[in-house]
């Protein structure tokens, strides 16, 4: 390996570990702001990122193609079905760690992968391979069984992995810039997000400017939990292997899983575990079958 090829390597590493990494310590930064209702939260993490965003599209030069995609009434309309998927996937992950469910959205994002390979089939015409199959159905079985043990069917996780996958599939289909991509999905949802904290404004339900400099700043420091990640995120798929970015991404739920459990404190029942060690296992053999398939291609 030339010491280009292995700067870019270490680079890509430390860069989709760190995404990964700011991910799985997000409930953290969103537990700070439990005292603000969700959709003023989300509302300002669209707006906010949008404005983190859109110096950074000048800066690299994308100005022309996110006017042109802004110009499209196809793109808009796409976009328009991505941002729903997306601002889903973010109301139900920030109601979830306001209201001590982190481990279910921990188990969503084990399975987002495994849902990822099933909407590969249905949708994509892809064909699994038997090992996935196999991975797939520990994993209906790790939800069935936490449905039937444990009483409780794990809505939470489950909208957060076919939300995140049905969002990443149509972004694969439409293979559009990511961060040109996201800066239209977050100006989609700023245009109401903006009547909407102004009527928050007016009524004086608002928490912006009204509850202390500090939930002002996190209100605003959304945007870096939410556009810096994923920045990060695309200089490591483009510097490292797929297989390497597969095994990483199981970096954000471990720490949420860890995090719910030791610093949180939510209860771990026996069903919960054992409906854990389903998805484990099955992420263990996707993950050993990926790295085997990619060897051979």
């Amino acid at each position: 390996m030339s010491a280009d090829v292995r700067d870019q390597s270490i680079s890509g590493l430390l860069a989709g570990g760190a995404a990964y990494f700011i991910w799985g310590l997000a409930p953290m930064y969103w537990k700070m702001l439990s005292n603000v209702p969700e959709y003023e939260t989300i509302f300002h993490r669209v707006i906010w990122s949008f404005l983190f965003l859109l110096p950074v599209i000048l800066i690299q030069g994308k100005g022309k193609l996110l006017v042109k995609t802004l110009s499209s009434p196809r793109q808009l309309r796409n976009l328009s079905i991505t941002t729903l998927f997306l601002a889903t996937n973010w109301f139900v992950y920030i109601w979830a760690v306001n209201h001590d469910l982190i481990l279910q959205a921990s188990l969503g994002y084990y399975i987002n992968p495994l849902v990822n390979v099933l909407f590969g089939v249905l949708f994509l015409k892809e064909r699994l391979r038997k090992p996935q199959v196999i991975a797939v159905a520990l994993a209906a079985a790790g939800v069935f069984y936490l449905t039937i043990g444990y009483g409780s069917f794990p809505h939470i996780a489950l909208i957060l992995a076919g939300s995140f996958g049905l969002y990443g599939l149509i972004r694969k289909i439409l293979n559009l810039d990511a961060a040109v991509g996201l800066a239209v999905e977050t100006l989609l949802v700023s245009i109401p997000g903006c009547c909407y904290l102004i009527w928050l404004q007016k009524t004086g339900s608002a928490a912006f400017l009204h509850k202390g400099v500090t939930v002002d700043l996190f209100l605003i420091c959304t945007a870096l939990v939410t556009a810096l990640p994923l920045l990060l995120f695309n200089i490591g798929i483009k510097h490292l292997r797929l297989t390497t970015m597969g095994f990483l991404q199981y970096i954000a739920p471990s720490l949420m899983f860890i995090m719910a459990v030791f610093v949180y404190a939510e209860p771990l029942s026996i069903h919960q575990l054992i409906s854990f060690g389903f998805i484990w296992i099955a992420l263990a053999i996707y993950s050993m079958d990926s790295t085997r398939s990619h060897r051979a291609r």
